[in-house]
């Protein structure tokens, strides 16, 4: 009989009693809200980009920054908060990143020009920062990492459908007469008022031990100039000037130094924002490592399959966001259904890895397709792609909070959030650069096949309104998107290997069934 409990035991997850686990969801509806308006702010423009670009009249490299700004901020911004999290309140900063991202979003609705629109995308980028990171530091505050895997699964299905389904979203506001793409900016604010009152409601943590608070300021400045300027010069290179050359070399030879006397810093300040430490620990690097590339398959998915679609395929921005449902759906039920699986039974490591196997998959997949290729096949390479990035984008954040101290809660989980973002903004903008040059190759080419010469030669430089071409000419450039675009998710599966080897390489350590909040009280005097 001694054996057959034990088996229950270590097979079935402990079950919260039932008031415990209705606050619990109340806190999380607030959360999933917020995290909800964290992605949306960065997808919800994808479909809507060629439009808008087109509108403020801005060029490839204005498409690229218009994403690459929210990305940039967010990256920069999430290791700060997630540090902040562990001296202060988490509930206020938690509402505070939604006060931010409500300015934010009022302003970039009100620009009228590239640079303006920027600039506010980068206050929107700020907001989301603190909103990804500040969700899942709290869930781990209230959910044990045996029950978490579930609640996890629930947040990266929202994180899936907010990366995925924003688009679609944003295709119906563009389409729609009388609202148009500013209503892609005002559309998260509501959600965003909504989290904060559900917040203020139904969240309630207990005051963090007084203790004297020193913020890393010079840490921070360091790290936040240094990644700007290595994500700056992978923005800029190849279309600015070349990769090779005197701007390459002095952009990431700054970027470098400047990071280096981060580390320098960071090693010797008694509250660092990304705490060395944490680079000891096996675990939380392999994590890193994993999660630059499904940053890269989350964002750069969202944003160039809707130039995909709109250019290469002449859809409108509406019928672009329907089209790309299956990966919605791939990544929603793979998340969710993983989560309920790994908190039933406490394995993660084998469905990462198939998750691994799948991201390959779908990416290589993707790769081969072109301006003519059928809907049906493209629908089954983006479900294969978001099964993938479903089981494990939020499990990676799982299996850090599991092998981490508590008192490193927030800045371990800002630091992979962090990573999973730069990977994303470097990934956007040197994917965004190789496909200005890519297209402006392929479309020169073409035109000479017709007897055309293309100003200047840069026939890919500008973002181009298909329907007003020429047949002739408007074959060309769908033939040369979907070309491009092709070979940008190709030019991913090294990185999606390099993903799947570090999965391979995780040890799989049993889940613990102690929330946040109780470690801490263990940890106190």
């Amino acid at each position: 009989m001694r054996p057959k409990e034990v088996m229950t035991v270590t097979t079935e997850a402990p079950s919260a009693p039932p008031r415990v686990r209705r606050e619990v969801l109340e806190s999380l509806i607030g959360l999933l809200l917020g995290m909800f308006v964290a992605i949306l702010s960065s997808s919800v423009v994808s479909t809507s980009l060629p439009k808008i670009i087109a509108d403020l009249h801005g060029s490839q490299a204005s498409y690229t920054w218009v994403v690459t700004a929210t990305l940039l901020a967010m990256t920069v911004s999430t290791p700060i908060w997630g540090k902040l999290a562990d001296l202060f309140n988490r509930k206020l900063l938690v509402q505070l990143s939604l006060v931010l991202f409500v300015v934010g979003s009022a302003l970039a609705g009100l620009a009228h020009s590239t640079g303006t629109l920027i600039g506010f995308r980068v206050i929107q980028g700020l907001a989301a920062g603190g909103l990804t990171a500040l969700s899942t530091v709290v869930i781990s505050d209230l959910i044990s990492p045996r029950e978490r895997g579930r609640y996890m699964g629930i947040l990266g299905g929202v994180m899936s459908v907010g990366m995925v389904g924003g688009p679609l979203l944003g295709g119906v506001i563009t389409d729609t007469s009388w609202l148009g793409w500013r209503w892609n900016f005002y559309v998260g604010v509501p959600f965003a008022i909504l989290a904060i009152i559900v917040l203020q409601k139904t969240l309630h943590l207990p005051a963090l031990p007084r203790r004297r608070v020193r913020i890393d300021y010079l840490g921070a400045t360091l790290i936040a100039a240094g990644v700007s300027l290595l994500l700056i010069w992978v923005s800029l290179a190849g279309q600015e000037y070349a990769w090779a050359s005197r701007q390459t070399a002095a952009m990431v030879a700054g970027g470098l130094v400047l990071l280096a006397l981060a580390v320098a810093v960071e090693l010797r300040t008694a509250e660092p924002i990304i705490p060395m430490r944490l680079f000891r620990n096996r675990t939380v690097v392999l994590a890193i490592i994993a999660s630059v590339t499904v940053g890269v398959a989350m964002f750069g998915t969202s944003v160039f399959l809707s130039q995909y679609m709109q250019i290469a395929r002449d859809k409108t921005p509406t019928q672009s966001g329907l089209l790309t449902l299956p990966m919605v759906l791939g990544s929603l039920v793979s998340s969710i259904v993983v989560g309920q699986i790994i908190s039933r039974t406490g394995r993660w490591k084998r469905w990462m890895v198939l998750g691994g196997v799948l991201t390959i998959a779908g990416i290589a997949l993707m790769g081969t397709i072109g301006s003519h290729t059928s809907f049906v096949l493209l629908s089954i390479y983006m479900a294969v792609l978001g099964l993938g990035v479903g089981m494990t984008m939020q499990n990676l954040v799982l299996v850090v909070q599991n092998s981490i101290n508590v008192r490193d809660m927030g800045a371990a989980t800002a630091t992979v959030t962090f990573f999973r973002s730069m990977g994303g903004a470097m990934g956007v903008s040197a994917l965004g650069a190789l496909l200005g040059n890519r297209t402006a190759e392929l479309i020169t080419e073409g035109l000479a096949r017709l007897g055309i010469r293309a100003p200047g030669g840069a026939g890919g430089r500008s973002i181009p309104d298909v329907s007003a071409l020429p047949a002739p000419i408007r074959t060309v450039v769908e033939d040369a998107f979907g070309q491009g675009v092709a070979e940008l998710f190709l030019a991913a599966v090294p990185l999606a290997v390099i993903s799947l080897i570090a999965i391979l390489l995780l040890k799989e350590v049993p889940l613990g069934t102690k929330t946040g909040i109780e470690l801490a009280r263990e940890e106190l005097p």
